[in-house]
């Protein structure tokens, strides 16, 4: 993370000022810049690949369990927390639909207020009729 921040930001600060903040040696930031990609950074980064368009193919709807059952069909075994870490990474986060929840119940024996306007809301004099809305 260090050595990933100073090759960031090496066009702004020194590279020997960032080093001695940082407390590590210049010889072992440049050793890094010349380090292979390791494999498990590699197969991430592929993984990635197929986690996006797994997860563009579903509309943005598939979280961790049916991605790695998509992944899974194809012949890939990979945990659901390194999915995760993936997506995270990503900045993908699926979209969940709202459960239907009934806000009015009409079936019920409860008295019901009488209706003594009827909707007739033309009146003949001022403060003779007062309604009001719950929407």
């Amino acid at each position: 993370m260090k050595y990933a921040f100073i090759q960031a930001h090496q066009e702004i600060f020194s590279v020997g000022r960032m080093c001695r903040v940082f407390e590590v040696s210049r010889r072992g930031f440049y050793e890094w810049l010349s380090r292979p990609e390791s494999a498990r950074k590699h197969a991430d980064r592929q993984l990635s690949g197929k986690i996006k368009q797994a997860f563009e193919d579903s509309r943005q709807t598939y979280g961790t369990r049916r991605i790695q059952d998509d992944l899974d069909k194809q012949g890939q075994r990979i945990s659901r927390a390194r999915i995760g870490r993936l997506m995270r990474q990503e900045g993908l986060r699926c979209k969940t639909r709202r459960r239907f929840r009934a806000t009015t119940n009409s079936k019920h024996s409860l008295p019901v207020a009488p209706n003594h306007l009827a909707r007739q809301l033309q009146v003949a004099e001022p403060d003779r009729l007062y309604v009001g809305d719950i929407t």
